[in-house]
């Protein structure tokens, strides 16, 4: 008799596979003044397309510059400028 060896199927990854990562873990993100008003500027043009926003701050990747926004908007300081600046 013929032994069938079963293949070994390949692990299909889920979003269930990841672990959350509290916001209360995160380091604080430093910008320089110039990056803050380009992401802000950036953000009343093109709101949460944080891939669009990293592309015109050089170095810095999506996942950066969504971090910062909701740190900076959580804390305030960086909200209150962007509504200072619009009226």
């Amino acid at each position: 008799m013929e032994k069938h060896h079963l293949q070994e199927q390949p692990k299909i990854t889920t979003i269930f596979d990841f672990e959350e990562v509290s916001s209360v873990e995160w380091e604080l993100i430093k910008m320089s003044e110039q990056e803050e008003d380009l992401i802000c500027r950036m953000y009343r043009l093109v709101g949460r397309r944080w891939d669009l926003i990293a592309g015109r701050v050089p170095g810095r990747k999506p996942e950066e510059i969504e971090r910062f926004w909701i740190m900076s908007t959580t804390q305030g300081t960086f909200w209150k400028k962007a509504v200072n600046e619009i009226t």
